[in-house]
């Protein structure tokens, strides 16, 4: 469980100390202030603790790098540091609630490679984080894992070990039906069940009385839930774990984005770690409503702004457990002045 994060000169990051929720995440911002950033950087530090077959220093500084460049696909590492005149260090430290799987490292910008290691955990961390970007990755498996590994290919690390995680075998036992009660919202908006070609490896959604569908026939937004569906009935977000997923409302309908919501908060009552970052009003009033019910009272939700601070300024950053001390909504900004501007639009067709 990720307690909280230092994060210093990397990227559009804010330089600050970040402090996180055992349960619902959720970051907002305008594109290009460190959202997704933010959540590949937390992912990638995650998965190597979670992978460490030797903790020494000398395989974690490379672990560390290897990561970071597989998953952000810079031209150097130094290149994710902020961008500054001159030479400039990048600093991030981990804390979790073991203190013995917190780590800390850095590297210049001028580095190619290189990461210095300040702190290693000295013990591996006991489950891979699962990280689901803006796209569906359903229809990637189970083909995309071979080609990523036997070809130079400019796409995320990330994706790679997201299909991977999409391709493990489903669970059985009591784990199964704690999974089944977990599965069965998702199942009735998607109208089936996720079915893996024990053959081919691909994937169908199995439609009563219609027999199974292709994966690339079904609409995006429901492909998205069968990622979350599929990795549920898998058992990586059944136990105790951690969830980053990058807009996880895109190309849903705010009928498929209520039973989003509620699968989130789910996860979290199940002890799941959860990030998002979204554009999204909807989803976030959504998941405000739902965390008055009875159910998800005892949730406790973190959110964190990243704010544009003007040209050549540094991005700002507030955060807080209450949604109402953030003053930086520009989602909700911008949902007011659209009211307005319409209202003022209706108001000129009235008079004609």
């Amino acid at each position: 469980m990720l307690n909280k994060a230092v994060i210093k000169n990397f990227g559009p990051l804010p330089n600050a100390e970040y402090q996180f929720s055992p349960g619902l995440n959720v970051i907002v911002g305008e594109n290009g202030l460190g959202k997704s950033q933010l959540l590949k950087l937390l992912y990638a530090v995650l998965k190597v603790n979670a992978d460490a077959k030797d903790l020494t220093k000398v395989e974690l500084q490379k672990a560390y790098a290897e990561k970071l460049v597989g998953v952000f696909r810079p031209d150097a590492l130094g290149r994710l540091a902020k961008r500054k005149q001159g030479r400039e260090r990048c600093e991030v430290r981990v804390d979790m609630k073991d203190a013995a799987l917190s780590c800390a490292f850095s590297f210049a910008s001028q580095a190619k490679s290189e990461v210095q290691l300040d702190k290693a955990p000295s013990k591996a961390l006991g489950l891979a984080p699962a990280y689901i970007p803006t796209r569906e990755l359903v229809t990637l498996c189970p083909w995309f894992g071979p080609l990523y590994d036997n070809y130079h290919l400019r796409f995320e690390e990330s994706w790679r070990d997201t299909v991977s995680l999409l391709g493990t075998p489903s669970v059985k036992g009591p784990r199964e039906k704690k999974a089944a009660t977990l599965l069965q919202p998702l199942e009735e908006a998607m109208g089936g069940k996720v079915v893996v070609d024990s053959g081919t490896g691909e994937f169908y959604l199995s439609i009563p009385g219609e027999g199974n569908m292709e994966m690339p026939l079904v609409a995006e937004g429901l492909r998205k839930l069968a990622m979350l569906a599929r990795l549920i009935s898998t058992g990586v977000l059944l136990d105790k774990g951690c969830l980053l997923w990058d807009e996880p409302e895109t190309n849903m309908n705010p009928k498929l984005i209520k039973v989003l919501a509620r699968s989130i908060l789910t996860l979290c009552q199940q002890g799941i770690q959860v990030f998002i970052a979204t554009h999204s009003l909807f989803l976030m009033r959504e998941l405000e409503m739902l965390l008055q019910d009875a159910p998800f009272q005892s949730l406790a939700p973190r959110y964190f702004a990243l704010k544009a601070s003007g040209l050549g300024k540094p991005t700002e950053l507030e955060q807080s457990a209450d949604l109402y001390d953030i003053k930086t909504l520009v989602l909700l900004d911008e949902e007011l002045h659209q009211s307005d501007r319409f209202m003022a639009v209706e108001g000129l067709h009235a008079r004609d």
